[in-house]
């Protein structure tokens, strides 16, 4: 039998479809992530943003197009957020939420046995971690999930709402999982990474566990807390450590940071940049940037403007605010469409041209890159494009000339 496991939303979401489509693969289906015909869909949602739940519905609808007869099983976030919409739909067989992954195989494989499934609890019963079935990889790298569910309650998000409380996985397991995985490279993964613990141990402690795993290790998402001292020296002390940080911005003005409670000023953000610069100089940051917030007035975006070239930012998502019902910012006034669009253009703009500027002071040096099947990224997250570099293999390599997306580069050898 033929699976499509289809996936919409953030990093995490894909990370966990990975994993459920290697348990799929193990059980003795062909596997694939997208739609096309197949005898079952798996499909995980995503509720971040209006669009991101649409998308969601509208998959349901793309699925049957390519097999009307074949079951539909709904989990994530979308479904979480809004379940009759799911059910209400024609094909889709179990619903599940947010946190019900880990028992999603099981579902399926109910619904196979005997026609039938009982949706799974939308919420768990205990706010504990959920280890996925088996550990989710790619051809070229590994994901570490070891944090899930946030209690930060940023004004724009209903992520807290749907994926619960924070909660991290056990420092051990982790290190075992990372240990025989025998991927090239490791990224830890998680909706607040920085918000790891376990016992005494925080994210600081589990990378210096790591230090002797034979793989880069690369970290997802983190917030401006988490720099300090103590945490960049346990990075320095890795010989590992891929210097790469998503350092979760939104805006850059304290104003509108205020009113998103984001918890940090403008200030405090870029005394964070300094101290990952100083620690690793050829370090790439990277963030998101939310643009258009309610509160937003042009004094505000200029400072989230500026910021990118204060900051130094080797790359920015950048995405105009989407109000989300059940949030404290969709009480607010929106701005006119208009007024997000044009501020849109000139911040994407901005953001090029950051790009290139961090990707020109490597020109000429000398990188490692683990390459996929349409291009690599060095340690410090450069993307590098070379016609004869083979998928999943590292090599050191040379920066050449800026491209659309990144830099041509020349390989020097495989390591």
């Amino acid at each position: 039998m033929k699976a499509c496991v289809f996936t919409i939303g953030c990093k995490l979401n894909e990370v966990e479809s990975a994993s459920l489509m290697r348990g799929l693969e193990e059980r003795g289906f062909s596997v694939s992530d997208r739609l096309g015909y197949a005898d079952v869909y798996l499909l995980n949602t995503c509720a971040v943003t209006a669009e991101a739940e649409r998308k969601s519905r509208q998959a349901v609808s793309r699925m049957r197009k390519f097999n009307a007869a074949a079951p539909i099983i709904v989990f994530g976030c979308a479904s979480q957020h809004d379940r009759h919409a799911f059910e209400e739909k024609e094909g889709v067989k179990v619903v599940a939420g947010a946190m019900c992954k880990d028992r999603v195989l099981t579902l399926l494989d109910s619904f196979l046995a005997c026609g039938h499934a009982e949706n799974a609890d939308m919420l768990p019963t205990e706010s504990v971690f959920c280890e996925l079935p088996v550990p989710a990889r790619t051809k070229t790298r590994a994901y570490l999930r070891v944090q899930d569910g946030c209690n930060r309650f940023c004004s724009y998000c209903l992520i807290p709402y749907l994926r619960g409380r924070s909660r991290s996985r056990g420092l051990a397991g982790a290190v075992r999982e990372a240990m025989e995985c025998g991927a090239k490279e490791i990224v830890l993964t998680g909706i607040d990474l920085s918000s790891y613990r376990d016992g005494e141990s925080d994210l600081g402690d589990l990378l210096l566990a790591l230090k002797d795993v034979p793989a880069r290790i690369r970290l997802g998402s983190l917030e401006t807390g988490i720099v300090t001292d103590a945490f960049l020296e346990k990075a320095q002390k890795m010989p590992n450590f891929a210097p790469h940080f998503h350092l979760s911005l939104q805006s850059g003005s304290t104003r509108v940071l205020k009113s998103m409670n984001r918890r940090y000023t403008r200030e405090e953000y870029l005394a964070a940049c300094r101290k990952i610069y100083a620690a690793f100089p050829s370090a790439a940051i990277t963030t998101d940037i939310i643009v258009g917030f309610p509160t937003e007035e042009e004094r505000d975006f200029c400072d989230s403007l500026s910021i990118v070239e204060e900051a130094g930012f080797a790359r920015v998502h950048a995405f105009p605010f989407s109000a989300r019902e059940g949030t404290q910012a969709a009480k607010l006034k929106d701005l006119p469409p208009a007024v997000k669009k044009e501020r849109m253009e000139r911040m994407l703009e901005r953001c090029e041209q950051a790009e290139m500027s961090y990707v020109s002071r490597f020109l000429g040096k000398t990188l490692t890159a683990l390459f996929e099947e349409d291009g690599g990224y060095t340690e410090n997250y450069i993307r590098v494009f070379h016609e004869t570099a083979k998928e999943g293999t590292m090599y050191e390599v040379r920066l050449t000339e800026p491209c659309k997306g990144g830099a041509k580069c020349e390989l020097i050898k495989k390591l």
